[in-house]
């Protein structure tokens, strides 16, 4: 192709010497003035065809490189305008645009599968870019009563909880209250940078029913807990006290005069309100223990050091470890982690896994229990494991249900009240175990 252009380029300047040499010749004669003018015209004329010929091609990927940026795509591009110098490099230039235009529908085609996969998810999607609304789906349109809008101001004055939520960033659980209807809503707020542009990523799902179902199913549990409880402490009270009232009535239920009344009948009352007294007792307990589990004290929060702290907790259960041959050791990642929340809570909680621990290792030889505390992505955690009995699996799921117990003299509430310490604390607990071997059980905390 360079070779064709520059023939080109070199026939026209031989014609340009030809036409220079002529010029000269006829400017020598005198009488030829006519031709002199005329040849002086055509030797501009040659000079001109010359510089646009060679700046053609410029021109042409000029238009060609304006068409690409612009995404204009009905260019159109006349093979053998120049000549066949130049119908590779053209025949090239129509492949790139074809394949930009392919390239351009695809991915216009993957957008509109985007919008459309987006649209279909029951989770509501809001992305923001500065001020404005970039993306918004249209579970999100419901959720928000937005339908329609991608004013971001107008959304946040429906919603105000948004304003916020920007400006916080996190997780947050959201009740929203609409056309005498609750709503929950699970919100996730994330932000990022792309192409040098900060979007922020809103996330909402409705789990209003989920907590529904969850609630009812608490609620089912602890019934059924407390109706095992209290009907283990009225049903011998019922029963003893039918039997006082048949030993102090004739059989046609005339009261029995005070001289037929025996000692042995009065021994057998004597036990029977023992018995009584000792069960209403068993039941004013269990009341009271579930009083307690609606009674944590708003937590007094304050930077914790977890390495004398658990050192302190190591040190006030030694003396009944030792009775119980069990080892105690800490384990502290770093010297410096500490958390923030109230002490004498977290103590009640790790001294509670303590005690189960213990129970746990009963039965088994060379009884450990350690204290760990690390960094685990964003949480900071302490961890209580044993080497003891380990958790059924059929247990796992109701060990933090109120009242519920593995131990036969044990209440049920030490677990279920840790949980909600841990949850007033803004974290979590979690267990793991393997039955026969080893439980851990994990108290995660936010990040400091």
């Amino acid at each position: 192709m360079l070779k064709r252009f520059s023939i080109q380029v070199v026939i026209r300047i031989v014609l340009l010497a030809i036409t220079i040499f002529v010029l000269a010749w006829v400017y020598m004669q005198s009488q030829m003035f006519f031709n002199a003018v005329t040849l002086t015209i055509i030797f501009i004329l040659q000079l001109v065809e010359l510089f646009r010929y060679i700046n053609s091609t410029n021109r042409e990927l000029a238009r060609f490189f304006l068409s690409v940026l612009h995404g204009d795509f009905v260019i159109s591009i006349h093979e053998g305008e120049k000549g066949k110098s130049f119908r590779e490099l053209e025949s090239s230039m129509l492949r790139i645009l074809d394949a930009y235009k392919q390239v351009k529908i695809e991915k216009e085609a993957q957008y509109q599968f985007l919008q459309l996969l987006i649209n279909q998810l029951p989770i509501g999607i809001v992305s923001i870019e500065g001020n404005e609304i970039a993306l918004m789906n249209a579970s999100a349109e419901k959720l928000l009563e937005a339908q329609g809008t991608r004013n971001l101001a107008l959304v946040e004055q429906r919603n105000p909880w948004i304003t916020t939520m920007l400006g916080e960033h996190g997780s947050r659980l959201i009740e929203l209250k609409r056309n005498y209807t609750t709503t929950s809503l699970a919100v996730q707020v994330s932000s990022s940078r792309i192409l040098d542009k900060n979007y922020t990523l809103i996330t909402l799902q409705d789990i209003h029913s989920e907590i529904e179902q969850k609630e009812i199913e608490a609620w089912h549990n602890l019934i059924r807990i407390l109706t095992h409880e209290i009907m283990n402490s009225v049903t011998p009270i019922a029963s003893l006290t039918e039997t006082m009232q048949s030993m102090l009535t004739e059989k046609q239920g005339q009261l029995k005069p005070v001289e037929a009344v025996t000692t042995e009948t009065l021994g057998d009352i004597r036990f029977s309100l023992n018995t009584i007294h000792k069960r209403s007792e068993g039941l004013l307990n269990f009341v009271e223990k579930y009083r307690a589990l609606t009674r944590v004290p708003k937590p007094v929060l304050q930077p914790i050091m977890l390495m004398p702290f658990l050192k302190t907790i190591t040190t006030l259960m030694e003396p009944e470890l030792k009775q119980q041959h069990i080892h105690i050791a800490t384990e502290v990642e770093e010297e410096s982690l500490y958390i923030t929340a109230d002490s004498n809570l977290i103590e009640q909680v790790i001294i509670n896994l303590i005690t189960n621990s213990i129970y746990a290792l009963r039965h088994t030889t060379d009884k450990m229990i350690i204290l760990r505390a690390y960094r685990r992505e964003r949480h900071v955690v302490m961890e209580v494991y044993d080497n003891g009995a380990g958790i059924r699996e059929k247990e796992m799921s109701e060990i933090f249900i109120p009242f519920f117990s593995t131990r036969k003299e044990g209440s049920g509430i030490g677990l279920s009240l840790s949980k909600q310490i841990m949850s007033l604390h803004g974290g979590n607990i979690q267990v793991t175990s393997t039955p026969g071997e080893k439980t851990s059980f994990y108290l995660l905390f936010k990040g400091q």
